[in-house]
């Protein structure tokens, strides 16, 4: 149809690549505690001096220039702490390369809007698609000024990409910030240096694969003993043979206990992260691997069994089962969450919700849930939604990338395919052509429940909106098919036909008021006495 864009077909989304468990570090004694503080803190000082470094040779570096800052580490740890922290640098350095190139999409964006709206007269509205003009002429040179800003960060942005240049923080620039307002961040001085001090520790290894238990820097063997290699400068506090340091402690891991057992029963490659909770006084140890490339199955097989349409809302997920024709099954589901909070707890929310979604997905039966592909990149400027805080507040809030990361990894374990759709007219659709249907007296079908309707259809490959019967030809157009739901107003659509004013019958004359055919009473003391019957012409040619 026309002024519709073009919808981007369903696609099966590919598993996670790898794993990541966490466990806590108990029974810690006082040595051990001050053993991990002292490796941290030396390690965490060479990283920050490696990463001056890797940010300093910007687009020139090469694998000569790693080398070299490899070796430099060298002497001062070990060759495998050197390469620990060297590729760590390397993946920070890119990681905010790839900040820097978004910065600069969302300030493009925000350009291209400001320069449409001032170009605009004072007071013109906009469309659907395209914003309007200022409201006043403050606002107008509100904005003009605006404009002037982000073109100049817009420069010096282009500048720094071009030079390879990056702004990174070890330890996080919002706790590097809190520093100066530590009333507000609720953080004494001397707490604030300790959460400082602690984010920018290191004490992380990459696994290797044909070592043994997977790692030859953090050792955690089969039974839960964790051991570590000590950096040269730190020989001396060794407790085991070959300048290792082995915690008094046990772990277990109770995620994935058994994946990450037979991995290093096998002497296959485990990364490991120990890190120290401030506030709660805990040390945590993370273990992490790859996952083997698996094929995911084409998507007519994913949905053989049906499908789970998923709509993602602000406060809760709204999700309807489908058959392997289209048709709703069964009631909507609701599966309610609070993102109010703080990060832990909204994570947990997400996470609990997913579970019940997907019990209830494996109690079906179902093989395949079907979610939006959603990104608010572009719609969380201040310039395109400027006048509408509580809904930037609102798609702000909304975790879209994190729920369909962990739906994914929670969906591999399950054997559930997650199939990705175009979130495109969705909402719009579902309510005009599923919400009133489906409403009972006994089931109240809300707009959400329709737009899991409309997600759904558009991963089995089905039309959204609802498509009538072909007419017979004597009847309407031909043999023509209707394409789509017309509306009440269009001219020729299938329905009632208009009433014309006048008899519907021959035996009542043409300039009676009635509005509707007589209708013959069902008994005879209602029959009307005063009736008149016209008897016309048989051929009714005069």
């Amino acid at each position: 149809m026309a002024g519709l864009r073009e919808l981007a077909a369903p696609f099966v989304v590919p598993g996670p690549s790898g794993v990541a468990v966490r466990t806590r570090l108990k029974q810690l004694t006082g040595m051990d505690v001050e053993v991990l503080r002292q490796v941290g803190a030396h390690l965490g000082a060479l990283a920050s001096r490696d990463l001056k470094a890797r940010c300093r040779h910007g687009l020139g570096h090469d694998a000569r220039a790693w080398a070299v800052r490899k070796r430099e580490l060298t002497p001062v740890s070990s060759s495998r702490w050197a390469g620990a922290i060297t590729k760590a640098s390397h993946d920070q350095w890119a990681l905010a390369r790839r900040g820097a190139h978004a910065h600069i999409q969302s300030l493009e964006a925000g350009v291209r809007t400001l320069r449409h709206r001032l170009s605009l007269p004072v007071g013109e509205k906009g469309s659907k698609r395209t914003p309007g003009g200022c409201r006043s002429r403050r606002e107008w040179h509100a904005k003009s000024r605006r404009l002037h800003v982000l073109e100049d960060r817009l420069r010096q942005a282009r500048a720094d990409w071009a030079a390879g240049r990056v702004r990174v923080v070890r330890g996080g620039k919002l706790l590097a910030r809190a520093r100066h307002h530590l009333a507000a961040a609720g953080l004494t001085e001397a707490g604030w240096r300790e959460r400082w001090e602690a984010e920018r520790w290191f004490v992380q290894a990459d696994g290797e694969s044909g070592k043994r238990f997977g790692n030859e820097t953090i050792r955690v063997t089969p039974d839960g003993e964790v051991s570590l290699r000590l950096p040269a400068p730190l020989a001396h506090l060794a407790n085991a043979g070959h300048g290792r340091y082995v915690l008094t402690g046990r772990v277990a891991f109770a995620h994935r206990g058994q994946e990450w057992a037979d991995r290093v029963a096998a002497n296959r490659a485990v990364a490991y992260r120990i890190h120290h909770d401030t506030v709660r006084g805990r040390w945590y140890v993370t273990a992490s691997w790859q996952n083997p490339v698996t094929r995911t199955p084409p998507l007519n097989v994913a949905l053989v069994e049906g499908v789970i349409g998923v709509d993602m809302n602000a406060d809760h997920l709204a999700a309807w089962r489908l058959d392997l024709h289209g048709n709703p099954v069964g009631d909507p589901r609701r599966f309610p969450y609070d993102l109010t909070g703080p990060a832990t707890h909204r994570d947990a929310q997400v996470r609990h919700a997913l579970t019940r979604l997907l019990h209830w997905a494996t109690a079906s039966g179902v093989k395949a849930i079907a979610v939006e592909d959603l990104d608010f990149t572009a719609e969380k400027t201040r310039e395109k939604h400027g006048r509408q805080k509580r809904f930037r507040q609102l798609i702000s809030g909304m975790p879209t990338a994190r729920l369909r990361a962990r739906l994914t990894s929670m969906a591999d374990a399950t054997g559930i395919t997650i199939i990705a759709v175009d979130p495109a007219y969705t909402s719009q659709w579902g309510a005009q052509h599923w919400q009133k249907p489906l409403t009972s007296s006994t089931r109240r079908t809300t707009r959400h429940d329709a737009a899991s309707i409309a997600i759904g259809r558009r991963a089995q490959g089905y039309p959204i909106r609802r498509r009538t019967a072909p007419p017979r030809t004597h009847q309407s157009d031909g043999c023509g098919h209707r394409t789509a739901q017309a509306g009440p107003e269009t001219p020729g659509r299938e329905g009632p036909r208009p009433r014309i004013p006048g008899p519907r019958k021959r035996s009542v004359p043409p300039d009676t008021a009635r509005t509707r055919a007589a209708r013959t009473p069902n008994t005879v003391r209602d029959v009307r006495s005063d009736q008149e019957w016209v008897q016309d012409s048989l051929l009714l040619t005069e």
